[in-house]
């Protein structure tokens, strides 16, 4: 198929000072969980998107000197000569498919509270760190000679990048992660010296790295600055106006201007609380500041979007961290005229969960992320099959789809059988919940996948028992019939059944089912902490209801920090009117009230309600697993039976999806026994 000339611009290239990338798909620095860690993960991960046909590479952040750290994070380091060969790894892993490698240096001053190394954090004024942590450690102020030493340190740190091959090199002022922003920062710049006090003076350490920068690598590589255009506080915080006068004053100084919003939880703002393109506000004019190119991000995964965000004069390069995670090969399915095998991110930041969690970045939409390197995965390709076996899934889900279709990719003959009527398990029902249409794509991409198969049989409204699974002659019979929601409140504060004498319960299965309490006055009992608990929450206010939300946690949805996006939970079920009360449980519940229970001192008092909706734990609806493996002897040509999914653990969408990946890539493969089914880079022992 060939590219529709209407996306021709999105492939022109590009000038960046000395070098020039070859078309506009630019993916800017994002973090992955691995950095210093995991560095051939972390290189095979950019490779397959440099193959994938992104111009730009970028890495995450790259702690530029052992003076500023952020531990316990994993992120980059390029403390010395000795981090070069690892960092090389990356961009001679994205100069082999014709893309250029860039590298955000990053000095996090105030953000950074030094666990590792112990040193003394500096900032721009005696004030605490800011951490996700409330770390109990203060940042000293710099002095003249601290700011000199800062400025070695950066161009130190800018020609070691060089010397690693990376072709642009960044000055980060951004997200709140970086010193240079906290010294344009009036709320944590209170100097009086010439580098606080008017703009010109914040501004002073962000232009001088920048002709630092320039000076030492700008004969061959281009410099570009990382700026928070706004951090949504008015102007008590950097705002648009403002960082449009620092734009102005240092318009022609790097070779290109890369504008996020601030901080990180905003910039990367999920899908329940921004659309696609939801930055254009914050950056349209700036363009007409500079000369130089102007990259932005904003979830962009629909072409014509991109082709307007350039056409109109707002970006001239499309930036994207999550949708080149979800879909590494979005510009060459782009070319390629293959619009409709785009692999959309779903905006559900699964993959900044790996981050927060000092983990591997996952993704909801692409399995393979982070398994590119440890476990040979790839996010298009699979290898094909090695034998004629034929395989049964029961159960349309995330993870039955998800198996289905990679196994029908590897060319097996797959017969995927659905209870309901409609494909796509848990991710169908909760799709249609408030703010939760773009978790959709999760079963819409898959499902056109399949369609295209014509080794992939699928059957409707077909629910199988045990024998009639039996009489089919499959060779082998996946089992991905998900999970229910308890109705018991069992889940982490309650590990027996909450008891109940009389009070009206659902559960979230009950709401997706339209089912509603019948009272005015409903007590939800979140015991589960991620999404579901805000979002039935939500849905029981426009329903007409009173909420009063009960969390045993200190805050609602209180597993979405690592999600970036728990303050605009609780701010917005707030601003609904729910009441909210944490640190409790439902300790028993009645005809009329339950009674709560103080998480810390277990004392106790009455709410009256009508209704009860709990938000526990779930239960795996493995009845048909169960029942195979019991009656083993009756398998005849039968050779394996596996459970997957929520069938067997009960866990997040992306991890049913994985779980679907992991069958296919490990059907038909040897028996490894005991040994770790996946490669780890081992750290060499010092003399």
């Amino acid at each position: 198929m060939a590219r529709d000339p209407r996306y021709d611009i999105l492939f022109e290239p590009v000038k960046i000072g000395p070098v020039t990338t070859k078309n506009r798909f630019y993916q800017v620095p994002h973090c992955n969980g691995q950095g210093y860690r995991d560095p051939s993960a972390v290189a095979k991960m950019r490779g397959n998107k440099a193959a994938g046909g992104w111009g730009v590479l970028c890495t995450e952040q790259a702690e530029i000197h052992h003076t500023s750290e952020i531990t316990p994070f994993i992120e980059l380091r390029l403390w010395d000569d000795r981090d070069i060969p690892q960092l090389q790894k990356m961009s001679d892993a994205i100069h082999a498919e014709n893309a250029l490698a860039g590298i955000e240096l990053a000095y996090n001053g105030p953000n950074g509270s030094n666990l590792y190394t112990r040193e003394v954090p500096l900032g721009p004024s005696h004030l605490p760190i800011a951490t996700f942590y409330y770390d109990p450690v203060q940042a000293r102020a710099m002095d003249l000679s601290d700011i000199k030493n800062l400025r070695r340190w950066h161009k130190n740190a800018a020609i070691r990048a060089k010397r690693a091959g990376f072709d642009i090199i960044y000055v980060y002022a951004a997200h709140g992660f970086s010193i240079i922003q906290h010294f344009l920062s009036r709320r944590f710049n209170t100097r009086s010296d010439e580098y606080g006090g008017s703009l010109e003076n914040r501004m002073r350490l962000l232009r001088e790295i920048t002709e630092d920068t320039k000076d030492a690598v700008g004969d061959t590589a281009a410099v570009a600055v990382r700026i928070a255009v706004d951090e949504l506080m008015g102007e008590s915080g950097l705002h648009k106006a403002e960082i449009e006068d620092v734009i102005g004053r240092m318009a022609e100084t790097p070779d290109l201007w890369d504008v996020t919003l601030s901080d990180w939880g905003n910039d990367s703002r999920t899908s329940r609380f921004t659309e696609e393109a939801a930055e254009e506000e914050f950056v349209r004019g700036i363009k007409k500041l500079t000369t130089r190119p102007v990259v932005g991000v904003g979830r962009f995964t629909s072409p014509d979007l991109m082709v307007r965000q350039v056409k109109s004069g707002i970006l001239d390069l499309i930036g994207a961290a999550r949708p080149s995670i979800a879909d590494p090969f979005l510009p060459n399915k782009i070319d390629e005229g293959r619009i409709d095998d785009i692999r959309e991110c779903i905006g559900c930041n699964i993959c900044v969960s790996g981050d927060m969690t000092m983990s591997p970045s996952r993704c909801t939409q692409n399995p393979a992320m982070g398994e590119e390197w440890r476990k040979g995965w790839h996010p298009e390709f699979i290898r094909s099959r090695e034998s004629e076996a034929r395989v049964l899934v029961v159960g349309g889900g995330p993870a039955g789809l998800e198996a289905a279709r990679a196994l029908g990719q590897r060319g097996y003959e797959v017969a995927l059988a659905e209870a309901g009527t409609e494909l796509g398990g848990r991710v169908a029902r909760e799709c249609r919940l408030p703010t939760l249409s773009a978790w959709g794509r999760v079963r819409d991409w898959r499902v056109g996948q399949i369609n295209k198969m014509p080794n992939v049989s699928v059957y409707l409204d077909s629910k199988l028992d045990a024998d009639q699974v039996l009489e089919f002659g499959f060779d082998h019979i996946v089992v991905a019939t998900g999970s229910s929601w308890r109705r018991d409140g069992v889940a982490h504060y309650h590990l027996a059944a909450l008891p109940n004498a009389g009070m009206p319960t659902l559960t979230p299965d009950d709401l997706m089912a339209g089912t509603r309490p019948k009272g005015k006055h409903v007590v939800l009992f979140d015991d589960d902490h991620y999404y579901m608990g805000g979002i039935c929450a939500e849905l029981l206010v426009k329903a007409g209801h009173h909420v009063t939300f009960v969390t045993p946690a200190a805050e609602v949805s209180t597993w979405t920090r690592n999600t970036l996006e728990q303050d605009k939970i609780q701010a917005k079920l707030i601003n609904m009117g729910v009441d909210v009360i944490v640190s409790h449980a439902v300790a028993t519940a009645q005809a009329g009230g339950v009674e709560l229970a103080c998480t810390f001192t277990g004392r106790k008092k009455a709410l009256t309600c009508d209704d009860l909706v709990l938000v526990a734990s779930r239960l795996p609806q493995d009845q048909l697993y169960l029942d195979l493996k019991a009656r083993e002897t009756d398998w005849g040509d039968i050779k394996t039976v596996r459970g997957i999914g929520d069938c067997w653990a009960p866990s997040t969408i992306a991890a049913a999806v994985y779980a679907g990946r992991r069958y296919a890539e490990e059907f038909d493969a040897p028996d490894i026994g005991d040994a770790v089914p996946f490669k780890r880079e081992l750290a060499e022992l010092l003399p």
